[in-house]
């Protein structure tokens, strides 16, 4: 399995538009930080969890020629805005996408992109195979996906165990059952917003402490706001198996 951080900044991305704090006028290139998405390469399936804004340009910038499947963990326009941009692929592998999401997120989508689902369709219009999953196993192309339910504030959202790797963003809360589901893991991705208190994410320290519960070989934070801090001042703070994953951080399992 090989792993591609595709962005892993929050809803605004880092830098945030007209802010000059520390972190926004960084020249670390991990400090630049599109919205949340990975990529994974498994056994040749190229699978994206998560087409949010800046799907086109994390396309072009992996470089991604491939696309299998799309599968979705929530709603959120951070997740799911980029999905028109899904059409070259449609071109030029001659075939409709299928996107894994549950009924909620389906719902929207076909709210958000109607004229995809129009009866009467402008010529050029996504192509997508909509496959509905609930908080139980699925396969895309042979390779299981194990759902985690988390919850984002009240908001139901959908990590996924694939292997000896979990990757879970958007979270605040996962309950003591979908926590089973994690352990054993050898890498972890979990959400880690800021250092402040915040109503729907983790914290860092919050993070940290999940981790320290769950146990991971090494484990890494995603959807970073800037109001974290830099990359290098937060990491000189983290413990040993820990890290900050930034854009086009590869991970290979």
């Amino acid at each position: 399995m090989n792993i591609t951080f595709l962005g892993t900044g929050t809803s605004q991305g880092v830098p945030v538009i007209g802010c000059n704090c520390n972190v926004c006028s960084s020249l670390d290139y991990r400090d630049k930080r599109l919205r949340s998405s990975l990529h994974l390469d498994i056994n040749g399936q190229s699978i994206v969890i998560d087409t949010g804004p800046d799907f086109r340009t994390q396309m072009l910038r992996a470089p991604i020629t491939q696309l299998d499947a799309v599968v979705y963990t929530h709603e959120h326009k951070d997740h799911t805005a980029g999905l028109d941009d899904i059409r070259p692929f449609n071109f030029k592998q001659q075939m409709d996408i299928p996107l894994f999401a549950t009924a909620q997120v389906l719902d929207q989508i076909k709210k958000e992109f109607s004229y995809i689902f129009a009866p009467t369709k402008y010529p050029g219009v996504p192509k997508v195979i909509l496959n509905e999953i609930t908080n139980t196993p699925f396969h895309i192309k042979g390779i299981q996906f194990n759902p985690i339910q988390v919850m984002h504030h009240k908001l139901p959202v959908l990590g996924y165990r694939i292997g000896d790797f979990t990757y879970i963003t958007d979270a605040n809360y996962v309950s003591p059952e979908e926590i089973k589901k994690i352990k054993g893991s050898k890498i972890l991705v979990i959400n880690a917003l800021q250092i402040k208190p915040h109503i729907s994410h983790f914290t860092l320290a919050e993070a940290l402490e999940f981790i320290k519960h769950v146990a991971p070989e090494k484990a890494y934070l995603t959807h970073i706001s800037h109001q974290m801090g830099t990359h290098r001042e937060v990491s000189l703070s983290l413990p040993p198996n820990v890290e900050i994953a930034f854009d086009g951080m590869k991970l290979h399992l």
